[in-house]
């Protein structure tokens, strides 16, 4: 039986595809040496541990809220409408969130009743409602979602501006290897 060391380095072997794919059948490595291979993996290692860090703290704010992920999309998008002087029906909400309306109406009497949200007539549209995220909940949301925000803003600002753009390049670059579907 490998002891805890041991699986530890299994884990952090995982993204070395010298490792995973040695035949080269998925990853080239062409005109990468092992030093050039080493600093991909940390990349990637990076990346699962940043991604590791964000899974965690979102669970520790859905917890500490008592919400669901969609919940707290629907608080954030009601706290920036809110800070841009918007005003949110819900079928706006319903079509930022991606959801039927059937899914959204769910989804404010949820927040309603935990006194997260407040629906009032819209001021201009007699047939539209208007939906508010409370005082309470917008301050709780400051405290702690707010909070990590500014924490990774400030990481973001500490970069030059010439580091910036390699991370949004990159970051870009990564966020087009999206697969489509199978459209079988």
């Amino acid at each position: 039986m490998a002891d805890r060391g041991e699986r530890h380095d299994i884990a952090a072997r995982m993204h070395d595809p010298r490792i995973s794919d040695r035949d080269e059948q998925l990853v080239s490595r062409a005109g990468l040496d092992d030093e050039a291979v080493d600093q991909v993996v940390r990349v990637m290692e990076a990346l699962r541990g940043w991604h590791d860090a964000e899974r965690r703290m979102s669970l520790a704010s859905r917890r500490y809220m008592k919400l669901n992920a969609t919940d707290m999309r629907a608080l954030r998008f009601l706290i920036a409408a809110r800070n841009q002087g918007e005003i949110v029906t819900p079928g706006a909400l319903t079509e930022y969130l991606g959801i039927s309306s059937a899914s959204t109406t769910k989804l404010l009497d949820r927040l309603e009743r935990g006194d997260h949200v407040v629906r009032a007539p819209h001021p201009s549209d007699r047939r539209a409602l208007a939906i508010s995220v409370t005082d309470a909940t917008r301050i709780v949301a400051r405290e702690s979602v707010g909070r990590q925000h500014a924490r990774r803003f400030a990481a973001a600002a500490a970069l030059s501006s010439g580091e910036r753009e390699v991370v949004i390049r990159f970051l870009d670059a990564l966020s087009a290897t999206e697969s489509e579907p199978d459209q079988s």
